[in-house]
C-alpha cells in the first residue's frame, strides 16, 4: 500500500481537550478535527484505542482487550443530550470538585467521574430509552457477536473475582467450562450488559466522529500492538492462539534481546502460536483486523519486527539474554491478510530493526517504514534518519509517542551532534520544532507526520511516553487555547509549499 503525498499529526484521543479530565470524543475532538482542517492536514494518527489499565499506567498498548473501545473517551456531554445523564452530574464543579487538571490525565479521578457517571446513564437507559435506542444496542450486541461476548463476560467475572488476575479465577471460569459460563452469564447479565453499554456508547461516538472527520478530508491512521496483554479477554477466550502452559501461564513471553549499550527488554506478555494459527488460516488475526478497520482508515503495525522473527523469553526468567529468536509468520500472515482484505493499509514500525530479513518482509509487500530524525547521527553523512535522505516508501515523523519532544531533544543534545544538526538543516536552532517539520515535510517520504507537541515547540515536560517505565506517561493534554490559529495557519503554509 501507498499513501499519497500528505500530512498530518499524531495526537492521542486522552490527550484532547475537554471538561472531565481526560480527552473524550465530543466538543474537544471536534476543535481537533477544525485545527487538522485549517492546518490543511489530511490524517490524524492516534495509539490504540483499547480500555486501559492503572496497573499498566494507563497505556493503550497493554490493555483489557484488542477489539473493545476505552469507556473513559466516552462524551458524557452526549449522553446527557440524550437525557440519560443530568446537567449536574456532567459538570465536574458540582458538588465535590473533581481533582481534574486542562494539562494532564489524573486517571484515578477520571476513571471515579467517568464510571460512576456511565453506570447512571445506563440505568437511565434502561428506564427510557426509545425503542430505535434499544433496538440500535440489541443491532451492536448481534453484529459484535464473540468477542463484545467474550469482553463483557470477562469484565464482569473480573469484577466478580476482585480484579485478580484471569489465570488465578476458579478453575470452572480460568478454563471456560461451558457450564460454567452458562451461569456466570446469567447470574452477571446486569455487569455484562453495562460493558456492553459502554462498547456500543463509544462505538457509536467513534463512528459520528469517524465520519466527521471524513466530511472534512481527514483519515484516520491506528494503530495495532503486535502483542496483546496476558490480562485481557482476548488470551482468556482464545488461549490456544498464544504459546501458554496447561494451566494457561506463559511458555513464553515477548521483549527484545540485548543490544550494545543495553540488556534488553522483557514485555512480558505472552507469544503466539503461530503454527496453530496457520492451521486455522490465522482466523484470530483476522477478526481483530476486522474490528480494526470498522475503526480507523489505516494502522501503524508496531514492532514489524515480530512478524518475521520474534524474541521468545522463557516465562521463569527475567533475563531478556535468556530469549531465543524465532520465526514468525512472515508472508504467509500478509498473504492471507491480504485475501481477506484486498489491501494491505498498514504502515510498519521498523525502528531499530532494519535487518535483511524484516526490510524484505516489508518491501514484499510494499508497505512502507518509519523514519525519525531524532534517531539521526547528524555528523554522518548520508545517515539514513536524516531527513534529506529519507526514501519515498516511509513515514517521516519529527517525534513519536515513544520519543522525546522535538525540542526536549535538542536540549539533551551534545555540542558536536547540535552542531552538526545545524549545519545540515541550514539552522541556529532557535525554532528547532519548526525546523524539523520543514525538513520532515520536505522529505520524500510519502507521508509526513508530526506531534501536537512539537507544534507548540514543548520539552520534555509534554513527553507523552518513556518505554521501559510505567509512572507518568500518557498523561499530557492540550488545551482549547493550544489548537492556536496561527500554529495552524504556519503549518498549512509549510504544507502547501512541500505540496503535501
Amino acid at each position: 500500500m501507498r499513501f499519497d503525498r500528505r500530512s498530518g499529526v499524531l495526537l492521542h484521543p486522552t490527550a484532547l481537550p475537554g471538561r472531565h479530565g481526560i480527552g473524550d470524543l465530543g466538543a474537544g475532538a471536534r476543535s481537533f478535527l477544525d485545527f487538522l482542517d485549517r492546518a490543511d492536514q489530511s490524517i490524524w494518527q492516534v495509539c490504540p484505542l483499547g480500555p486501559t489499565v492503572g496497573i499498566h499506567g494507563h497505556s493503550p498498548y497493554q490493555t483489557f482487550s484488542g477489539f473493545a473501545g476505552n469507556p473513559l473517551l466516552i462524551d458524557l456531554v452526549d449522553l446527557a443530550d440524550r437525557g440519560y445523564l443530568t446537567g449536574e452530574e456532567v459538570d465536574p464543579d458540582a458538588g465535590d470538585e473533581a481533582d481534574f487538571s486542562l494539562h494532564e490525565v489524573r486517571y484515578d479521578a477520571v476513571e471515579s467521574f467517568t464510571l460512576e457517571r456511565l453506570r447512571a446513564a445506563f440505568e437511565r437507559f434502561r428506564e427510557t430509552a426509545s425503542e430505535n435506542e434499544r433496538s440500535g444496542f440489541a443491532e451492536f450486541r448481534d453484529r459484535e457477536g464473540d468477542w463484545l461476548a467474550d469482553y463483557t463476560l470477562f469484565r464482569a467475572l473480573k469484577a466478580e473475582f476482585d480484579g485478580t488476575l484471569w489465570t488465578e479465577w476458579p478453575e470452572p471460569a480460568r478454563t471456560r467450562d461451558p457450564d460454567a459460563l452458562a451461569e456466570f452469564r446469567e447470574d452477571l447479565a446486569d455487569e455484562i450488559e453495562f460493558r456492553a453499554f459502554c462498547q456500543w456508547t463509544f462505538d457509536r461516538q467513534w463512528r459520528d466522529l469517524r465520519a466527521d472527520a471524513a466530511d472534512r478530508g481527514i483519515e484516520i491512521l491506528g494503530d495495532l500492538p503486535i502483542y496483546v496483554a496476558l490480562d485481557s479477554a482476548d488470551v482468556w477466550a482464545a488461549p490456544e492462539a498464544f504459546d501458554l502452559t496447561d494451566d494457561g501461564r506463559p511458555a513464553a513471553v515477548a521483549g527484545v534481546p540485548p543490544n550494545a549499550g543495553d540488556s534488553g527488554q522483557r514485555w512480558g506478555n505472552p507469544v503466539y502460536d503461530w503454527d496453530h494459527l496457520a492451521e486455522t488460516g490465522y482466523e484470530w488475526w483476522l477478526d481483530r483486523l476486522r474490528r480494526l478497520f470498522d475503526l480507523v482508515d489505516y494502522a501503524r503495525l508496531d514492532h514489524f519486527k515480530g512478524f518475521d522473527e520474534f524474541w521468545a523469553i522463557p516465562d521463569d526468567s527475567d533475563d531478556p539474554a535468556d530469549g531465543e529468536w524465532r520465526e514468525g509468520p512472515g508472508d504467509a500472515f500478509f498473504e492471507a491478510v491480504r485475501g481477506e482484505f484486498d489491501r494491505l493499509p498498514f504502515v510498519a514500525e521498523d525502528l531499530g530493526f532494519l535487518d535483511a530479513g524484516s526490510t524484505a518482509l516489508r518491501e514484499a509487500f510494499d508497505l512502507p517504514g518509519m523514519r525519525v530524525p531524532l534517531y539521526a547521527d547528524w555528523c554522518q553523512q548520508g545517515h539514513l534518519y536524516q531527513p534529506m535522505h529519507y526514501p519515498e516508501d516511509c513515514v517521516a515523523y519529527t517525534s513519536t509517542h515513544d520519543t522525546d519532544t522535538v525540542v526536549g531533544y535538542y536540549d539533551s543534545l551534545g555540542d558536536r551532534q547540535r552542531d552538526c544538526l545545524h549545519y545540515n538543516l541550514g539552522t541556529d536552532g532557535v525554532e528547532i520544532e519548526w525546523d524539523l517539520v520543514e525538513a520532515v515535510w520536505n522529505s520524500e517520504a510519502t507521508l509526513a507526520v508530526t506531534t501536537l507537541q512539537d507544534l507548540l515547540g514543548l520539552d520534555s515536560h509534554a513527553r507523552f511516553n518513556t518505554p521501559g517505565t510505567t509512572d507518568g506517561n500518557w498523561r499530557w493534554r492540550v488545551t482549547e487555547s493550544g489548537l492556536d490559529d496561527a500554529v495552524a495557519d504556519r503549518l498549512a503554509r509549510i504544507t502547501d509549499a512541500t505540496v503535501r
